[in-house]
């Protein structure tokens, strides 16, 4: 499991495809780390060199306890990429992954080709449920946040029938660096990216998850009517779309990046 020094700082990476295809960077959710993409870099790695990470306060990169702020993630992503020599890729982030995206675009859109925002908002109030989960965390840990975090990834009925990805994903909660976890509730409690996206010019594509109470298909349809041309796409899923419907999420993406 590679490790790429990026200011200072071991950020835990991963590269799957040629060295001279286009190259897509992807952003994990909170709660998770680079093996959510698990399921599609078999199909995107025949198209892209693929680069993941885990992003800070996730997986094996670092997480530190201070003030995290999306702009600081997304810092973190110029930073991989200029560690790695690359000076343009398309993106695609889930949830977390999503508002770092929407930053990128914002601020840094000539870094970036295309656009994936899966699962995402703009802003997630009140900032009295993220100070909750914050206080949760810090004193009692993860574990106490992996059931009830499960029952909003997923639908009922895939987390039934598909209990191997489940218990994947609930590994991946557990075991993310609590301080890590807390520092980016704080984070997403204080973004608010809804007038600023309107001056993004990438092609975007948003995915939205019909059954998703994380981020509601409100929240989606928001950022896509906010971002000149964006595209949208609903999947039959909830929260991580990658996992519920991998195959549609995989292929949805395929087609936007090549345009």
């Amino acid at each position: 499991m590679p490790m790429l020094k990026v200011r200072g700082e071991d950020f835990h990476i991963r590269i799957d495809g040629d060295e001279s295809a286009p190259v897509l960077l992807l952003s994990n959710s909170l709660g998770t780390n680079l093996s959510m993409w698990d399921p599609q870099i078999p199909e995107w790695s025949r198209h892209f060199r693929v680069v993941r990470y885990d992003s800070r306060g996730h997986g094996l990169s670092p997480a530190p306890d201070e003030p995290y702020s999306i702009a600081m993630l997304a810092d973190d992503a110029l930073a991989i990429l200029d560690a790695l020599g690359i000076d343009k890729a398309h993106w695609c982030g889930l949830s977390k992954g999503g508002m770092v995206g929407q930053w990128l675009a914002t601020h840094h859109g000539g870094r970036l080709g295309r656009v994936v925002l899966a699962n995402t908002a703009a802003h997630m109030g009140p900032p009295e449920l993220w100070d909750g989960r914050i206080r949760t965390v810090r004193t009692q840990g993860m574990s106490v946040l992996v059931q009830p975090t499960l029952e909003r990834w997923f639908t009922p009925e895939f987390r039934e029938t598909a209990k191997e990805t489940v218990a994947k994903v609930s590994e991946m909660l557990a075991t993310t660096p609590p301080l890590g976890y807390a520092n980016c509730c704080g984070a997403i409690r204080d973004m608010d990216q809804r007038e600023t996206i309107r001056a993004v010019r990438n092609p975007v594509l948003v995915v939205i998850g019909q059954r998703d109470p994380a981020t509601p298909p409100a929240a989606g349809h928001e950022i896509a009517d906010a971002i000149p041309g964006a595209q949208r796409i609903e999947l039959a899923a909830a929260h991580l779309s990658n996992l519920e419907q991998p195959k549609a999420f995989g292929r949805a993406v395929t087609d936007f990046l090549k345009g």
